[in-house]
């Protein structure tokens, strides 16, 4: 691939990918009914969470469980599928946009709940929703130039604070129906964890190999959607039109694209319907490539595309092409290359 912010890898692979999933399901006729008041009040038309987003539903974790704890869990179950000593592992990249403090970092936390090594690297690295794409780089480049064997990369998301939050703040005798589009893409975020361990694709037999990848910025969108755990301010028309814009730009200048369309999946960024369709027709791949999680799980942030390849990797043989699209607030885009 050409072009600048570019990436390769000669010797990188995903040994294992997992998800786990958050075990409380909130549906969008549930959120409708609490919002009923406002509804009411406002004239506002309820069901525009599934009818337009295309999100059924989304989950949530227990209360008391935290983000690190979530990622921790999907941690130890890729750990355990990738066959690997944990001693083994050098690096550990926390993506998650959910965090409950600003220090010490979430990855402390989870590498202690990991049980691994004192010499095992660890930080958190935050892009909003493409976190965990430049997870696998900064890790790939690490296993490349051979300064370390193995890493994982966490990610646990929640979004049992913000969605109570978002709720009362609707249900406020003020509150108006441009408020409810302004938090409408809050009412979207799911909860749930994902884990990727990569190492050497020359020693871990059945691995799958990151070829590379490239970024794109255009952070002049950095006011489009910006959040924290008591809500999310988003431009939704404004992000979706930004966000497309990228995508194009990033697919035209990455050079030679010889292959790109013979992918066996498209593993987009898990935003809503009309998002997904907008990438699709911008792009122009093929729709039957491209599996959905967020009309089950909304959107869950950095860990959507690892969850989402998670659910499909059975369905993969050896050789097929994957493709990562991911794209985070800000605004920042990233294509990552698989050959599973």
């Amino acid at each position: 691939m050409l072009g600048n912010a570019t990436f390769s890898f000669d010797d990188v692979a995903i040994v294992s990918v997992e998800a786990c999933d958050a075990p409380e399901v909130v549906t969008s006729a549930q959120i409708d009914e609490r919002l009923a008041p406002f509804y009411e009040r406002t004239g506002a038309s309820p069901g525009l969470l599934e009818s337009l987003a295309g999100i059924s539903q989304r989950r949530q974790w227990p209360e008391g469980v935290s983000f690190m704890e979530a990622a921790a869990l999907a941690g130890e179950k890729a750990i355990e599928s990738s066959g690997i000593d944990r001693a083994r592992i050098g690096l550990l990249l926390d993506s998650s946009v959910c965090r409950e403090r600003l220090e010490p970092s979430s990855a402390v936390t989870v590498h202690d709940l990991l049980g691994l090594p004192s010499t095992c690297l660890n930080f958190d690295i935050s892009n909003a929703c493409l976190g965990f794409l430049n997870g696998i780089q900064v890790a790939g480049s690490m296993i490349e130039t051979g300064q370390i064997d193995y890493a994982i990369v966490v990610d646990g998301e929640g979004t049992r604070q913000i969605h109570e939050t978002t709720i009362q703040k609707l249900l406020h005798p003020d509150s108006t129906v441009e408020d409810l589009f302004e938090n409408f893409a809050t009412l979207t975020l799911g909860s749930g964890a994902a884990s990727m361990v990569l190492g050497r694709h020359s020693e871990n037999p059945g691995s799958h190999r990151v070829k590379g990848g490239f970024f794109r910025a255009a952070t002049r969108h950095h006011e489009l959607c910006v959040g924290s755990l008591d809500g999310m301010r988003t431009d939704t028309r404004g992000l979706l039109e930004a966000g497309t814009e990228v995508a194009k730009l990033a697919w035209e200048d990455a050079g030679d694209k010889s292959g790109w369309f013979d992918m066996r999946y498209y593993i987009l960024h898990q935003v809503s319907q009309v998002h997904t369709q907008a990438v699709i027709d911008t792009l122009g791949i093929d729709s039957d490539r491209v599996p959905r999680s967020f009309p089950e799980y909304g959107n869950i942030g950095p860990a959507a595309i690892p969850v989402t390849l998670a659910s499909v990797q059975h369905d993969l043989q050896p050789g097929d092409g994957v493709m990562f699209q991911g794209m985070g607030s800000g605004i920042n885009a990233a294509v990552v290359e698989i050959e599973w």
